[in-house]
């Protein structure tokens, strides 16, 4: 195992935040998996997922069973991590900017087609290797003019040219769930059995701009601005990223976290990074995916106190009651029903809502939203 930390742009004189990864295996001698958690900082489930996976990872290097590269980011946001605003974490969004830190990821597709037009070819293995090297070279130009930028560059950098990208998170309450595009989801579909999750959503992209999907949207973006160029060349799906949702925010213990880490080493396994004598039993999928475009969002038509009524993980029918949000001065309850059909996968953690605000979020099976499809 190598420990490599990186310093990130300073914002102010006399302080710096440092990045860390941890690296297992050999470049360019198998598959590469690169693993993050917490890149929303207050996320907190990946982070001991993560502590329990490199004590795996550090038995199985030294015993020579890694037969790729591993990077492992334990913790991939050290400036969301500092900020705490009335002693309540603020990991989500950077002070400084109020940008999330899971959105605006470059659009490494059109930054590097134009070089690339006339060279990539019916060699597919050697335009994967182009295109890692373009991005490689984009990025190493990429000069960040804030804190925020050297984060995101950097962990572009780590991450750039693996096969498979794992970005762990979670949500305010919710069951095992994960989010991936359309042309990962056959690659990822023993992850999803091997971690049991309970809904998975797909789509062609949800407009986010967001880490996991600017390392895998490169490659069918990059075939797509090429062919409408009048340029068919054989570019395979040579990185599949995932966001997982590791149940809610305070699901921190060493038991969901060890079960969630052996889960991940098994899959490892299963990718051929890590020998083993006997490959793991792949468990039936729990769900079967369903579109992003179909996850109905619940919010509250007016403010109140929220009850609950459906329990995360609840498959839910058309018109069954999620929460009521009560008015105590009113006396009025307004009843929050179910408009689709699906697993109610996620709801808030607080129990006051605004008017406006989200409740929870179940997952359809009929795609009826267009344009971004994630919040803010």
């Amino acid at each position: 195992m190598q420990r490599t930390d990186h310093p990130l742009l300073s914002n102010s004189l006399g302080s710096h935040k440092t990045l860390t990864s941890f690296h297992f295996g050999n470049k360019g001698c198998g598959p590469k998996v690169y693993l993050q958690a917490s890149l929303h900082a207050e996320e907190l489930p990946g982070m001991l997922v993560a502590h329990h996976l490199r004590a795996l990872l550090e038995a199985a290097d030294a015993a020579g069973q890694v037969r790729g590269e591993i990077v492992l980011l334990p913790l991939a946001n050290p400036i969301g991590l500092a900020q705490r605003l009335d002693h309540k974490a603020m990991g989500r969004f950077e002070f400084a900017s109020a940008e999330n830190f899971n959105r605006h990821y470059p659009d490494l597709a059109k930054a590097i087609e134009p070089g690339l037009r006339e060279t990539l070819g019916q060699d597919a293995s050697a335009n994967v290797t182009q295109v890692r090297q373009a991005i490689g070279k984009y990025l190493q130009n990429w000069q960040p003019a804030s804190e925020l930028q050297s984060l995101r560059r950097t962990l572009l950098l780590l991450a750039h040219d693996a096969d498979y990208v794992l970005d762990l998170h979670c949500d305010c309450e919710s069951v095992m769930h994960f989010y991936t595009e359309d042309n990962c989801w056959p690659q990822l579909a023993p992850l999803a059995r091997l971690l049991g999750s309970e809904a998975i959503l797909l789509a062609r992209s949800s407009g986010a701009w967001s880490f996991d999907e600017s390392l895998s949207g490169v490659w069918w973006q990059l075939a797509d601005a090429l062919k409408a160029g009048g340029r068919s060349v054989a570019l395979p799906q040579a990185c599949c990223s995932t966001t997982i949702e590791l149940r809610g925010e305070a699901d921190v213990s060493h038991a969901s976290a060890q079960a969630d880490a052996q889960a991940l080493f098994a899959w490892l396994q299963h990718v051929g990074v890590i020998a083993c004598e006997r490959a793991p039993e792949l468990p039936a999928l729990k769900c079967q995916p369903t579109p992003l475009a179909g996850s109905e969002t619940l919010t509250a038509v007016t403010p109140g106190l929220v009850v609950f009524a459906a329990e995360v993980g609840a498959v839910l029918q058309v018109g069954d009651l999620v929460a009521e949000v009560i008015d105590p001065i009113a006396g009025q309850t307004q009843r929050v029903l179910a408009g689709v059909a699906g697993v109610f996968y996620a709801r808030i953690r607080e129990r006051y809502v605004h008017a406006g605000g989200e409740i929870g979020k179940i997952a359809g099976a009929t795609a009826y939203r267009s344009g971004a499809l994630l919040g803010a």
